[in-house]
Formats: C-alpha cells, structure tokens, sequence
C-alpha cells in the first residue's frame, strides 16, 4: 500500500465509528420510555463511538487504536445482547431485528477491522 493510501484508512476507520455511534444516539428516543437502561446504554455508547473519531483523524498511536477494538468489540457484544433482549421482549416495538441494528453491528465490524490493519500496518 502506497503512502497516500494510508490516510484512508484513518478516515475509512474514523466514519465507520462516527456512523455507529450516529445510528446508536438515534434509539436513545425511541427506547427512552420503555427501556431506561437501554437508552442509557445507546447514549453512552453513541457519544464514546463519536468521540473515537478524533484519536483515528489525529492518529493518536497504538494504545488508542487498542482500546477502541476492544470497547468496540465489547459494543459489538452489548448491541448483540440489547437486540436479543429487545427481541424477547413481546413489547418491543417493532419485534425483530432492524436494519439500524444490522448496520451498527457492521459499523462496527468494519472499524475493528480497519483499526486491525492500521496496528499490522504500522507495526
């Protein structure tokens, strides 16, 4: 991979995090009246995931890198965990799994992923 190629990698990183966390602040609203804990949790995750947009874009080192897959690996686990408890739940509304969950879930995926070949990459 050339040089300039790089930065893409960042910003691929940096957009996949943002996106989650974007997708993860819009259920606050529609679980807030049901499912405190829930909203909870979508909130904190939301602004954490928005905020690891900065140490990708200033390229902060190794140990950030680090600690986002693992938090995001655990965000991966959690959103699992809410969505099967959601769907459990014969008063969530809608029941099933969304699309929203879906696209988190693969955000998410992607920025490990990414953050992966950024920490081989550099050594």
């Amino acid at each position: 991979m050339t040089i300039t190629k790089r930065p893409l990698l960042y910003l691929g990183a940096a957009v996949c995090t943002g996106l989650a966390g974007i997708l993860h602040l819009m259920l606050v609203s529609g679980s807030i009246n049901t499912h405190l804990e829930y909203a909870t949790f979508f909130l904190v995750s939301g602004v954490a995931q928005i905020f690891w947009v900065i140490p990708m874009v200033k390229k902060w080192g190794r140990i950030w890198y680090i600690i986002g897959i693992a938090g995001t690996i655990v965000l991966v686990g959690l959103t699992g965990y809410v969505i099967v408890s959601i769907v459990e739940n014969p008063e969530s509304t809608p029941p099933g799994i969304s699309e929203m969950a879906i696209a988190i879930e693969v955000f998410q995926v992607s920025y490990v992923i990414l953050t992966g070949i950024i920490i081989a990459r550099r050594g």
